[in-house]
């Protein structure tokens, strides 16, 4: 007889083998912007007004407070890639977990997996 969980565990593998090639995974949310300044007769108070930007900002919970650094563009990069990762992780984690509760179902339901 067949194993009903191969299927199951191939998948699983798999999932298992993507995570290993995640790289850092970051939490927040990045924001981009442009801004005026106090200056008179700067260029951003004209019209139409050409602002000054972008900037870049992190906001994130620490120890349940909310933190915003300002990033360089630079950093700007690394942490969109870094959260991209994470959501990609999330993903990968909520199909792990689908296929674990699908291989619980078939356990409880296979008569040869009964205690």
């Amino acid at each position: 007889m067949s194993d009903p969980l191969l299927p199951l565990r191939e998948r699983y593998r798999k999932l298992a083998d993507e995570v290993r090639e995640i790289g850092f995974v970051a939490v927040g949310t990045l924001l981009s912007g442009m801004t005026t300044c106090g200056r008179r007769g700067c260029h951003c108070h004209a019209d139409p007004p050409r602002l000054h930007g972008p900037y870049y900002r992190l906001t994130r919970k620490v120890a349940g407070k909310t933190v915003t650094r300002q990033l360089s563009p630079e950093q700007a990069e690394l942490y969109k890639e870094w959260l991209a990762n994470d959501r990609r992780l999330r993903r990968i984690v909520a199909e792990m977990e689908q296929l674990s509760a699908d291989a619980i179902e078939i356990i409880l339901q296979t008569d040869r997996f009964r205690t």
